[in-house]
């Protein structure tokens, strides 16, 4: 047997004078959709969603950028902050003209897809966030690396592999600077602000979110939900990229489709 095609294609486009890539599918029968925007987390590039990615491909029109200083994308000057991180994911939706987007970003992700929703509410049709970080109890950041080893023997060896290339490509020291951006920003003071309907996933293996976590922030989000992935551990986009999608493409259906104000037919 052959091997399948790949959905997902490289493309690049630049902002702010640096070359960004990312990984796009736009099938035949998904025009007229909100596109999915998938947003990676610490150190991870637009490789680690790539499961999550290709199932979505069939149904809808999906991008995963890899923002500046990830992945293949260019290297800025310095280690980009949470807000600058959602700039620069606003400043990748112009470039590639998309108005208006559902996003689905895992871990850190969930905080700059909240920031980008506070700051572009026009743009945010709706948001998914797969285990948002950063729970305050998890600071300082010893805590929150206590918790997060608690999920590196549950999750796939694979992704401890796609871990290591993306930190090389990232480098040690933009990494650690951005784990540090990642522990000031204070998600819990954003979410209010998120006026887009918003499903938070988390595995209920997940140390690093717990459920009292995910708990409080459905409560913090105008228009929050809550859904579980039992047996799962972080990073469900990887690890439980089936069972992800079956919840995305619901959320999606339902909820993105009123917030646009448009009553879409189902591509799948």
């Amino acid at each position: 047997m052959g091997q399948p095609t790949e959905v997902m294609h490289s493309r690049w486009t630049s902002s702010g004078g640096l070359p960004l890539h990312a990984r796009v599918a736009e099938q035949p029968g998904t025009e007229g959709h909100p596109p999915i925007v998938l947003v990676h987390g610490l150190v991870m590039s637009s490789r680690y969603l790539l499961p999550t990615a290709r199932l979505l491909a069939p149904r809808w029109r999906v991008h995963v950028p890899d923002l500046p200083g990830y992945g293949k994308s260019g290297k800025p000057d310095h280690a980009l902050d949470v807000v600058e991180l959602a700039e620069a994911l606003a400043a990748y939706l112009a470039a590639v003209e998309i108005p208006r987007a559902a996003l689905v970003a895992n871990s850190l992700g969930c905080q700059i897809a909240a920031e980008f929703a506070a700051r572009h509410p026009a743009q945010a049709v709706c948001l998914v966030l797969l285990g948002p970080t950063v729970d305050p109890r998890s600071r300082p950041v010893i805590n929150l690396l206590l918790r997060w080893l608690m999920n590196v023997p549950l999750e796939p060896p694979s992704l401890h592999l796609v871990a290591i290339r993306d930190v090389l490509d990232m480098g040690p020291l933009r990494s650690y600077q951005t784990l540090r951006h990642m522990m000031r920003h204070h998600i819990e003071s954003t979410l209010p602000l998120v006026a887009a309907p918003t499903l938070v996933v988390r595995g209920s293996r997940d140390s690093t979110v717990t459920r009292e976590w995910a708990e409080q922030v459905v409560s913090l989000l105008p228009r929050g939900r809550l859904a579980e992935i039992p047996g799962a551990p972080h990073t469900i986009n990887y690890n439980s990229p089936e069972r992800t999608v079956a919840l995305v493409n619901a959320f999606v259906r339902a909820s993105c489709s009123t917030a646009s104000g448009v009553v879409m037919q189902d591509a799948g």
